[in-house]
């Protein structure tokens, strides 16, 4: 992993346009990832849920089993189908090294609609925008012992590579744009990775993207991390919000409406001291 100071919002923007230079074709498109303090690692929910290790087939069972009639009774939420016989490519070592989906549309569809609700999930979300990525690294301010540097990740899954050498390691697959699901996914240019790796008794199992840049192998996808200074805040939102990107256009909901006219009435309007 790449891990880059920069000084100020202006430098990051310039260094994310240089870096999309390196990468102008589609089928290599930069995704990122904003976090709020420098010093947290890549986690799922999952990874920071109780649930610990889970199998790709527990998942399944869990959330497509265990857990379907009383959400689909209560919440009216669509569940796809258990089928037993989907469970068998999670059996497969060549799962997330073949071309397809590693899972089935409708599948990966309800994943992403949990996740978007908060339901612990293997899923790590990204934006197409460093944009959209930004406003999550500076949107919260917690009063007391801010951080001194919010973190914007640019991961890069590049497939031309032959990832076939990375073996009996975790491995990092991007997941893919196009579904149709909640709509934040949308208004948040959202993508999805997922990081796994396969026991030869079990299966594939859900595993840590941190573990996979903190041991860094010549074959996987490159990934950046800039730091940027916290008291670039200000100066962030103010650029965000004439390009209309605010909790409401990333959210719609009456609590991110009112989040945003707090912020742009009160909050940027309020003379400096």
């Amino acid at each position: 992993m790449n891990d880059i100071d920069v000084p100020d919002w202006d430098v990051f923007k310039e260094k994310v346009k240089k870096l999309r230079g390196k990468f102008p074709d589609e089928s290599s498109a930069l995704l990122f990832r904003g976090q709020g303090d420098s010093r947290w690692r890549l986690t799922t929910t999952l990874e920071r849920s109780e649930g610990g290790p889970m199998l790709f087939r527990e998942y399944y069972d869990l959330i497509c089993a265990s857990m379907a009639p009383e959400l689909k009774t209560l919440a009216g939420v669509e569940v796809p189908t258990y089928d037993y016989k989907l469970c068998e490519p999670f059996l497969n070592p060549d799962l997330l090294y073949d071309v397809g989906d590693p899972f089935p549309l409708h599948l990966y569809r309800y994943m992403a609609y949990l996740r978007h609700f908060g339901f612990p999930s293997p899923l790590l979300d990204w934006s197409r925008s460093p944009f959209v990525a930004a406003f999550f690294a500076f949107r919260d301010d917690p009063p007391g012992d801010k951080p001194e540097k919010r973190s914007v990740f640019a991961y890069c899954e590049n497939r031309a590579k032959l990832k076939g050498e990375t073996r009996g390691v975790p491995l990092i697959r991007a997941m893919g744009p196009y579904v149709q699901t909640h709509e934040r996914h949308f208004r948040q240019r959202c993508d999805y990775t997922i990081c796994g790796n396969f026991d030869k008794n079990y299966g594939w199992h859900f595993d840590s993207h941190q573990a996979v840049f903190d041991h860094a192998h010549p074959m996987h996808d490159p990934l950046w991390k800039f730091n940027l200074p916290s008291i670039e805040r200000e100066k962030v939102f103010r650029e965000l919000s004439d390009y209309n990107l605010n909790a409401f256009s990333l959210f719609g909901t009456q609590e991110s409406l009112l989040e945003t006219l707090w912020y742009r009435e009160y909050v940027l309007r309020k003379p400096k001291m």
